[in-house]
């Protein structure tokens, strides 16, 4: 299957995932979300306090589906705000 869901890393996010963006598989939110602190202990816990965009949509649940084309917004609080 091809990875065709663009993570998109904001501030703080950016800094602890070494990376602008990644590509992944459609899946649930929530399920996306913990594949990508799996195996980067920082990441997780910068998304812990993140809030998420999904096509420029606020997330409000985390176990929606996120379909193939989608982009999601990594968005960590940002200072003022």
């Amino acid at each position: 299957m091809a990875l065709d869901i663009e993570i998109r890393y904001f501030a703080a996010a950016r800094a602890a995932a070494g990376a602008d963006s990644v590509r992944v598989n459609p899946a649930t939110l929530s399920l996306i979300l913990t594949e990508l602190g799996e195996s980067n202990p920082a990441l997780a816990h910068v998304i812990a306090q993140c809030s998420f965009l999904v096509d420029s949509i606020a997330a409000t649940d985390l176990n929606m589906h996120v379909n193939a084309g989608s982009i999601i917004d990594v968005l960590p609080r940002f200072a003022g705000g």
